[in-house]
């Protein structure tokens, strides 16, 4: 893997960031423009930056590997066919600014995604806090880094499991009887709608856990390469790795292996499959294509 990537990206990353989001946050332009939920409740606000932001990755990150695809959240929300053969060949997958609701109430956390995925895996992944300055960086087989310096995860010292849960869940009461079930044995948080945030979080030992449900490739490829790079642990709730190309829900994402395997088996426990909703699988499978 080319690491003088990874300076390339950051630099696309943090011009995104400067051109097209920290100059809105706190502002009227802040405001969404656009909601694209898809199902009673749900909210998914768009900004002005979220286009702004896509808009400037893709067009920079399209130069720095001849012939590879560049895949935007907000281009595939228009586009649902653009993830079409995703599991084939080289491909960006850009998440422009994750976290919008947060980004549009003036508050954190929000951050921007971009991954590198060559048949389905990701091989790269980067994330960028506008708010801190903060960069996550991974390239598959290479370890990761946080703001140019080697990061491994280490123990926690927690003295119960801290659990973050999704707020993503159709049915609220069964998100409402996992939470209580895991609070047994863990000290279990809202999870702020931003994968971005997670990961590092996560990675750093804030949290042991986050239990996501749904699982799309421009919220996730980024992070489950930088976790798992960084020594921790992020794979689906049977233990099969994570692939973009796959309509599954439902990932654990663990700061070691061992706690990992805790969270996993408290789940077999309950018989919960992080699933985000109880639809058939053929309608879960359409909601990769939003």
């Amino acid at each position: 893997m080319d690491q003088s990537l990874t300076p390339a990206v950051e630099q696309v990353m943090r011009d995104a960031a400067r051109r097209a989001i920290m100059p809105r946050f706190g502002t009227a332009g802040a405001m969404p423009v656009a909601d694209k939920g898809a199902h009673p409740g749900e909210t998914e606000p768009v900004t002005a930056a979220d286009r702004e932001s896509e808009a400037i990755l893709c067009e920079h990150l399209a130069g720095l590997i001849p012939g590879a695809r560049v895949i935007g959240e907000e281009a595939v929300h228009h586009r649902p066919d653009l993830l079409e053969g995703l599991g084939s060949g080289t491909c960006w997958i850009v998440d422009p600014l994750d976290g919008t609701a947060n980004f549009a109430a003036g508050t954190g956390p929000f951050g921007l995604l971009v991954a590198l995925v060559d048949d389905g895996v990701p091989v790269g992944g980067w994330i960028l806090d506008p708010l801190s300055g903060r960069f996550c960086a991974a390239l598959d087989g290479c370890g990761a880094t946080i703001d140019g310096v080697p990061f491994r995860t280490g123990i926690t010292g927690h003295a119960r499991p801290t659990v973050a849960v999704t707020r993503l869940f159709t049915d609220p009461a069964r998100r409402r009887r996992l939470i209580a079930s895991l609070a047994t044995d863990a000290d279990v948080l809202d999870s702020p709608r931003c994968a971005a945030d997670q990961y590092p979080r996560v990675a750093s030992g804030e949290n042991d856990v986050t239990l996501f449900t749904r699982t799309l490739p421009w919220d996730h490829a980024a992070g489950v390469l930088f976790l798992n790079e960084a020594g921790g642990r992020a794979s689906r709730a049977d233990g099969t790795p994570y692939r973009c190309d796959e309509a599954r829900e439902g990932l654990i994402v663990a700061t070691s292996p061992a706690t990992w395997d805790w969270a996993a088996d408290r789940l077999s426990v309950l018989g919960e499959t992080l699933a985000f909703s109880t639809e058939p699988a053929e309608t879960a499978s359409r909601e990769v294509g939003r």
